[in-house]
């Protein structure tokens, strides 16, 4: 692992996202709390916690972080159709906590797919990325929206 001992403590926040794509018909089994392996969106939520609990067991090399805070929502999106997670993450240390979000994320979007591949393989995750970051040396970063180029560009 990177030693980080000569970093100062700091808040360090990262928002990350990912989304799952399935059948309209799967989704109504979502929305309308009817899925046979029970409620989706409140178990894709505590397992994403979960994951960013976790992450540091997960990903060699990435150190254990006493998280602060973690949130993470999952939502109906009928356009994709599917479900879009999104996870926050807070703590207050030597090294960010960019791959806590994104863990969560990726956790959440996979408890989805266990729970409803029994409506239809045809799913696929996708998306996932970090939105934002904000504290230690590097600064705070906003994924910024597509502009002119057609092309997501970053900003610090």
């Amino acid at each position: 692992m990177v030693d980080v001992t000569a970093k100062s403590e700091t808040t360090r926040i990262a928002v990350a996202e990912g989304s799952i794509k399935m059948s309209a018909e799967a989704l109504a089994l979502i929305e309308g709390n009817s899925n046979p392996k029970g409620d989706v969106f409140s178990t894709a939520e505590l397992a994403g916690t979960i994951g960013a609990k976790r992450t540091s067991d997960l990903i060699p090399l990435c150190h254990p972080v006493g998280l602060d805070h973690v949130t993470v929502r999952a939502v109906a999106v009928r356009d994709l159709p599917g479900v879009r997670i999104t996870a926050q993450t807070k703590a207050v240390g030597r090294t960010g906590v960019e791959m806590e979000a994104l863990t969560a994320v990726a956790v959440a979007l996979l408890t989805v797919y266990d729970m409803v591949k029994s409506a239809g393989h045809d799913l696929e995750i996708g998306n996932v990325r970090l939105l934002q970051k904000a504290g230690g040396a590097s600064g705070d970063w906003h994924r910024s929206h597509r502009g002119s180029t057609g092309r997501e560009e970053d900003q610090r």
